[in-house]
C-alpha cells in the first residue's frame, strides 16, 4: 500500500479568500482562488486551482500506464506526450468534473494503429487515476506519430 498525501490551506471568505495547494515533496507549491477557479481560469498570475491540479495528474498516470502496456506487449515508445482536458459542469446538485478527455500523441515504433488504439484504449481504463474519476466520462484521443 501506498500513501500520498498533499496539503491546502485556505484563508478567508470564498470569494475572496485565498489559498495555496503544496506538495511534501517541495515538487508544487502554488497559490489558487475563486478567480483562477471559477472566473479567469488558471495562469502565472492567478494561479492554479483542483482542476488543473487533476488534469495533471490524469495525464501523468495515463502516460505512464500507457508506456508500460505498450513496452510489455514488445512495442517500447519513443515518447508518449498526453493533455487531459477537464471539464466542470453547473448541474442540479451543483458542481461537478464531468469529463476528462485525453489527447495523446506517442512515438511507437513497429506498432500498427489497431493495437496502439487497442493499448490506448486500456491504459486510459487502467490507469488509477482513471479508476479514481469512475464516476467521470473519461474518452482518448490518441495519436500516433510516424
Amino acid at each position: 500500500m501506498t500513501i500520498t498525501k498533499a496539503n491546502a490551506r485556505w484563508e478567508g471568505t470564498l470569494k475572496d479568500g485565498t489559498g495555496t495547494m503544496r506538495l511534501p515533496s517541495g515538487a508544487f507549491e502554488g497559490r489558487y482562488s475563486f478567480v483562477s477557479r471559477f472566473e479567469k481560469g488558471a495562469s502565472k498570475e492567478t494561479g492554479t486551482n483542483p482542476e488543473e491540479l487533476i488534469a495533471a495528474a490524469h495525464a501523468g498516470c495515463f502516460a505512464m500506464a500507457f508506456s508500460g502496456r505498450l513496452t510489455t506487449a514488445g512495442f517500447p515508445p519513443e515518447y508518449i506526450e498526453a493533455e487531459s482536458q477537464v471539464t466542470m459542469d453547473r448541474g442540479e446538485a451543483g458542481l461537478k468534473i464531468s469529463t476528462s478527455h485525453l489527447v495523446v500523441r506517442a512515438k511507437v515504433p513497429g506498432i500498427d494503429e489497431a493495437t496502439f488504439q487497442e493499448h490506448a484504449k486500456a491504459a486510459k481504463d487502467g490507469c488509477p487515476v482513471s479508476q479514481a474519476l469512475a464516476g467521470v466520462a473519461l474518452s482518448v484521443e490518441a495519436t500516433l506519430v510516424s
